[in-house]
């Protein structure tokens, strides 16, 4: 037995080696989208957090943010749960355009 690792390239054909280089290169450029998102959510957050919401339209931005956060949860996948969160998201862009000229 030997502790040298193999290199499985080298016992591919050429179209899997070229298929594993597009999924190793995907599963990066995934990776590196997942962190600019993260990163950009806490730079909004930082934002919403800096001052509380001046009226009645920044407040339902702010709703807005954070439901469809809640969307991305195991907890918000039941279908019921789906449809209240679509339901009122959709209030809120109805309410937000009414108000728009309030502002």
């Amino acid at each position: 037995m030997t502790d040298d690792p193999v290199d499985l390239d080298t016992r591919r054909s050429a179209e899997g080696r070229i298929a594993a280089d597009i999924r190793r290169h995907s599963l990066k450029d995934f990776e590196a989208d997942q962190r600019a998102l993260r990163l950009r959510q806490e730079e909004l957050e930082v934002q919403l957090l800096a001052q509380p919401a001046a009226n009645w339209h920044e407040a339902a931005l702010k709703a807005q943010y954070l439901i469809r956060r809640y969307s991305e949860t195991a907890e918000a996948s039941d279908a019921r749960r789906q449809e209240l969160i679509e339901r009122t998201l959709g209030d809120l862009a109805r309410l937000i355009e009414e108000g728009g000229a309030d502002r």
